[in-house]
């Protein structure tokens, strides 16, 4: 009996189904149903529809938490939420003896390739590997030591300033306020060590927020926080150790682009009260549009 060999059409159809990640699942999962309806759901994944390319790096940006780093790390290597943090216990960072165990503030912003076999573990320590090379050595070391700091209490300050400072030439001033109150033995009274405190990020602490108890309530408690709130990068590692020079005990954003720095209390004052009336003016008109 003579068969007949297969149209041009269908020929043409053949060479250009390819199985991609989804059409070896639709295969798979249409095996009991036999094989004709496992051949009509692969012909219906188009033949360009490729699985997505592995990423071949990590960036961390300044200013992300250590539990932002985690999550970044559990997603690139495409891990069960939690794994990269559970894993800290067998990374065995090079981390200073002041931070305890706790990596934030050494986890290095910058761009991490993967490499072959990559591993929580093996990029956790070229984080941390790499801030002790920009830490240890000048002028971070000696900036510290000028201002009569260990360098991870200089880290704390960098953390401080990075979550504070609303641009790149307010960070030398945020400093320099963070300096002065602590030489007058005045609590920092910084929100995002606040924030820090209540896992939250970017807002503006109660009332409430300022009375909790703990170590990061720089309302409450005195001096630096018992670690860095975040990871710093090297604009803020810079202002740390290199702060403006100046009186300023206050600082507030009033708006966009316009972060007031004074001595005067008084003057604070009037400057929050304006920061809230354009708040609430923002707030309304968002409100509006939205409606």
């Amino acid at each position: 009996m003579q068969m007949n060999s297969p149209s041009r059409s269908a020929r043409s159809t053949r060479k250009t189904i390819r199985l991609t990640t989804r059409g070896r699942l639709a295969l798979v999962a249409a095996g009991a149903a036999g094989a004709g309806t496992a051949a009509a759901l692969l012909l219906l994944v188009p033949a360009d529809q490729e699985a997505p390319p592995r990423p071949t790096s990590l960036v961390i940006p300044a200013g992300w938490r250590a539990t932002q780093v985690y999550e970044a790390v559990d997603k690139t290597l495409d891990l069960p939420a939690g794994t990269t943090q559970q894993s800290l216990a067998q990374a065995e960072l090079d981390l200073p003896n002041d931070a305890e165990g706790n990596p934030e503030g050494y986890l290095y912003p910058a761009t991490y390739p993967l490499g072959d076999q990559p591993t929580p573990e093996k990029l956790l320590a070229a984080m941390v590997d790499t801030a002790n090379r920009k830490f240890l050595g000048a002028p971070i070391a000696a900036g510290a030591q000028r201002n009569a700091l260990n360098v991870y209490q200089a880290v704390t300050i960098a953390s401080i300033v990075q979550a504070e400072a609303a641009t790149k030439d307010d960070m030398g001033r945020v400093a320099r306020v963070i300096f002065n109150r602590l030489a007058r033995g005045m609590p920092l009274q910084m929100n995002s060590t606040v924030n820090y405190a209540t896992g939250r990020t970017g807002l503006q602490p109660t009332v409430e927020d300022t009375r909790i108890d703990s170590p990061y309530n720089s309302y409450q408690r005195m001096g630096l926080p018992p670690t860095p709130i975040d990871n710093p990068g090297e604009d803020a590692m810079r202002a740390a150790i290199n702060p403006t020079p100046g009186d300023w005990l206050y600082f507030v954003t009033v708006k966009p682009g316009d972060t007031r720095f004074t001595a005067d209390r008084a003057e604070h004052e009037r400057n929050v009260a304006e920061a809230e009336r354009n708040r609430r003016s923002a707030s309304s008109r968002a409100t509006a549009t939205a409606g």
